[in-house]
């Protein structure tokens, strides 16, 4: 299939790399300049997208996917009947719905594909791709799931995916905030933070956040798999679509004011572990 992949970031360039192995033309497209090898560098996305079948964005929020679709030298202007438009990054639900509207205008259809499993399930094409949209669209983006990840779970239609993107982002933010909670806690008693992990990882306590984020914390490896400005983001996004809904979410508020800390404090571009570098700081531990 030709393709246009449109975002190079930290998921992006591996995601477009494996299209690439995968036997599929690509061509790319990223803010600052990058390359992927084996793969068509463009100038702009309106160039990336000419003559493709399948436009699919990763970039960092709302307003960057609406200045790929719409803004000056976006694809827009390349739309065809036909067209399919994903998109991978995390962005609000109701924007989703504005920007399917527009893109469904040209005769395209829209569907939003974010995805979990972080740097390394993107190198590895293990990511799973949480999908709304119609099951015709997913019928020809099959292969090319396929080729990034290791499964996609239709949500429901477009907007889907977003909402439970979001959905499952929250879980993870309050999920290892306990977790790193309870580091801070019992270390400041005199519990070593090795011996807690062990506890949690044979208890009751163990989750995927702890066997994929328990490691890096003990080493206090705080290289960003996942930024902790992306999670900010995506906190603040619960919090709109919460506001927008009439739900409320006081754990979370709470949890989006140590993330705004973090943030101030010159934690923005280490992983969202590094919350509890502010936890410990805020407890007087060196």
């Amino acid at each position: 299939m030709k393709i246009a992949f449109l975002g190079l970031g930290i998921m992006g360039r591996p995601m477009a790399a494996n299209l690439v192995k995968a036997g599929h033309e690509v061509s790319v497209w990223n803010r600052t300049p990058k390359n992927v090898e084996g793969a068509r560098t463009a100038a702009t996305p309106a160039d990336a997208a000419k003559g493709v079948d399948v436009v699919w964005m990763c970039v960092a929020d709302t307003s960057a996917v609406e200045h790929v679709l719409f803004g000056p030298n976006g694809i827009e202007g390349s739309l065809r009947p036909g067209m399919i438009v994903v998109d991978s990054s995390t962005i609000a639900p109701s924007a989703t719905l504005k920007f399917t509207q527009r893109v469904r205008a040209k005769g395209a259809d829209f569907v939003d594909a974010p995805v979990t499993g972080s740097k390394i399930g993107a190198e590895a094409g293990q990511l799973l791709f949480i999908v709304g949209g119609s099951e015709k669209s997913l019928a020809t983006l099959d292969p090319l799931f396929a080729a990034m990840g290791k499964k996609y779970i239709r949500v429901g239609e477009t907007g889907a995916g977003e909402s439970a993107k979001i959905g499952m982002n929250l879980i993870i933010a309050l999920m290892f905030e306990g977790l790193a909670e309870g580091l801070t806690l019992t270390k400041k008693l005199g519990v070593p933070s090795e011996i807690l992990f062990d506890l949690v990882q044979n208890s009751m306590l163990r989750s995927g956040v702890s066997d994929y984020k328990g490691p890096f914390l003990l080493k206090r490896d705080f290289s960003p798999n996942f930024p902790l400005r992306l999670m900010h983001k995506d906190i603040r996004l619960m919090l709109e679509s919460a506001g927008e809904n009439g739900v409320k979410l006081p754990a979370l508020e709470k949890v989006e004011e140590i993330y705004r800390q973090s943030a101030e404090g010159g934690l923005r571009d280490e992983d969202y572990i590094a919350t509890i570098k502010t936890l410990e700081k805020l407890s007087g531990i060196s």
